[in-house]
């Protein structure tokens, strides 16, 4: 042990870890496990004080009145040392508590370009890579791997060691905000790829030098009506026109082959199918009778964030997103969760509704231990008991470090995706004039000369990101990129008179499918990119590397033509632009 003695055969690291459980679980009382069942978001604030953009109390009272020790973490420290000295000081003060049981900190993805405290983070002191879709436009599980096993290294050295990813939902509904953190439209290359993410953050198996991984959004967040999202409650109906529940459940099946311990499901309530129509996270039809009992998945299931409770986040009012049963009382909701087979409650911190319910009889000590047991054998599992702290040193050295850099560079690079060169316009020639826009001129150093307008320039560099909407439907929902894939008619017009000035390169983040509309053939060459910084795509257009990337889902031909497609089924759309494996190479 560290900093202190053994005293209870649950420190005794010589046990195996169900005499540890079982002994750990024999010394609880009912608030001891009842914290265990909560896992709210925290963020690299002094832990002693309240943290009012969350409304929450202080991390230390949630350690040390409500027994919890699971928590999300937000945010980022300047760097490693000081992430790690934050994550030192936090696992001391619980080791002082009661049983001195060591917290869990998990994480949304923290590697690439996203930063929507509702769903990821931006890379910070870490190395960074393409997002998700970009790993699928590369199409290779061992890369992937590689791509885990760095992002474990960089997790374990400041002490984070749950990623509440990878998220496998299939970007079958194109206008759907989620999609960036996907790996496309594919179920068998999904399957493929999170076989490879797994392994690169868990290891041959869960242990002390493992990041579990909590897979989601079970059962499948992807055929949303309407391509809403049910983070709100308009976007809340998830549906199946096509009948392609099972083509969803592939990767989620092949995650649980591969060693999955947790699972994530989603907020959206399945309509017009034989699941019962409430969210996932109450859905027993599918938590119990299809995750336990067919797929045989004896692992932790999570909710996702604030299934329960109202709040307010960033001005904006929240509901608790019990859909289906929006009349129930909290406590009704609990209990309805619990029922279905959820261990854990995500973005919840109302102990004392579960003890109220404990001490009416309403949850049995049995079954609160059922899903104590998971929570406390993943602890034992990933070593927390015996050595909960990080060496601030091997921070300092992991996070961030220059070939890890470098490989992230790669990623983006590699994963760019070519999808017009008219007349072999790429690779550019060094020293050229360039008009650009959204690209530093301090990038273009060494590559060109940046001129001020399209007529001075002998090519145009555009990076422009797909359209989406802004639907007035509140701070929070400004967050997510919904409605329409076409470009305003003023912003293609645009884009349009460039091309017809100067020979013209696009380049286009595609955090959802996009409509182009006709730029495929104004612009001399398109390309895609999945999360890359300008020396990223630089490098790729002036011929230092070679695009290597193929879409990972269809490019629509219109809204019209998604409008008309099967939310649930993969491929479609009617005669889309580019279809599925397009990229060229030079």
């Amino acid at each position: 042990m560290t900093d202190t003695e053994v005293r209870f055969p649950y420190q005794d690291a010589s046990l195996d870890t169900e005499q540890r459980v079982e002994d750990l679980l024999g010394r609880m009382d009912a608030a001891d496990k009842a914290g265990l069942l909560f896992h709210t978001m925290v963020s690299l604030d002094d832990p002693a004080e309240p943290n009012p953009t969350y409304g929450i109390p202080s991390l230390h009272s949630m350690v040390r009145k409500r027994r919890m020790n699971h928590f999300n973490l937000l945010g980022s420290a300047p760097d490693g040392r000081g992430f790690a000295a934050w994550t030192n000081a936090l696992q001391r003060f619980a080791r002082g508590q009661g049983l001195g049981i060591p917290i869990t900190l998990s994480t949304d993805p923290r590697h690439a370009f996203s930063d929507n405290p509702l769903t990821s983070l931006f890379a910070g002191p870490f190395s960074q890579w393409p997002e998700t879709l970009g790993f699928a436009a590369l199409a290779s599980p061992e890369r992937l791997e590689r791509f885990g096993e760095i992002a474990r290294q960089e997790y374990l050295a400041v002490g984070l060691r749950v990623a509440l990813h990878p998220q496998i939902d299939l970007a079958t509904e194109p206008r759907w905000p989620r999609i960036a953190g996907t790996f496309g439209e594919s179920a068998d290359l999904t399957s493929a790829l999170v076989v490879g993410y797994i392994r690169g953050f868990m290891g041959p198996e869960l242990g002390t030098d493992s990041v579990a991984t909590m897979v989601k959004h079970f059962p499948g967040g992807g055929p949303q009506l309407d391509g809403n999202d049910p983070h709100f409650e308009w976007g809340r109906e998830q549906v199946y026109p096509g009948g392609a529940r099972e083509y969803h459940l592939q990767p989620f099946i092949a995650a649980i082959g591969a060693g999955a311990t947790q699972m994530m499901p989603y907020y959206g309530m399945p309509v017009g199918t034989d699941w019962e129509e409430v969210g996932f996270g109450f859905n027993k039809d599918v938590l119990t009778t299809l995750l336990r009992d067919r797929l045989g998945f004896d692992g932790i299931v999570c909710t996702d964030w604030g299934l329960l409770t109202d709040v307010e986040i960033m001005g904006s009012f929240m509901p608790g997103k019990a859909w289906g049963i929006e009349g129930l009382s909290r406590p009704e909701r609990m209990l309805k969760a619990l029922d279905a087979g959820v261990d854990q409650f995500g973005g919840e911190l109302c102990t004392d509704v579960l003890l109220d319910l404990i001490g009416q009889g309403a949850v049995t000590e049995d079954r609160l231990d059922v899903s104590a047991r998971r929570l406390l054998r993943e602890k034992f599992r990933l070593g927390l008991f015996d050595n909960p702290y990080v060496d601030e040193e091997h921070a300092v050295a992991v996070v961030g470090r220059a070939d890890f850099v470098q490989e992230g560079l790669d990623a983006q690079s590699d994963a760019l995706t070519l999808l017009t060169n008219t007349d072999a316009i790429l690779p550019l020639h060094r020293g050229i004039k360039v008009y650009a826009e959204g690209v530093a001129s301090s990038a273009l150093e060494g590559y060109a000369t940046v001129v001020a307008t399209p007529e001075e320039a002998d090519v145009a560099i555009v990076r422009i990101k797909a359209p989406y909407e802004d639907l007035n439907r509140g701070t929070v929902a400004a967050m997510f990129h919904f409605g329409s894939l076409e470009f305003p008619a003023d912003e293609h017009a645009r884009l349009t008179a460039i091309a017809e000035t100067v020979p013209t390169v696009i380049d286009i983040y595609l955090d959802r499918p996009a409509v182009l509309g006709g730029l495929e053939e104004s612009a001399r060459a398109v390309l895609a990119d999945f999360g890359a910084c300008d020396d990223a795509v630089l490098r790729v257009l002036f011929g230092d590397r070679g695009p290597q990337g193929s879409l990972p889902f269809d490019l629509p031909r219109s809204d019209a033509a998604v409008a008309a497609s099967r939310t649930d089924v993969a491929f479609d759309t009617e005669n889309p632009t580019f279809r599925f494996g397009h990229g060229l190479r030079y």
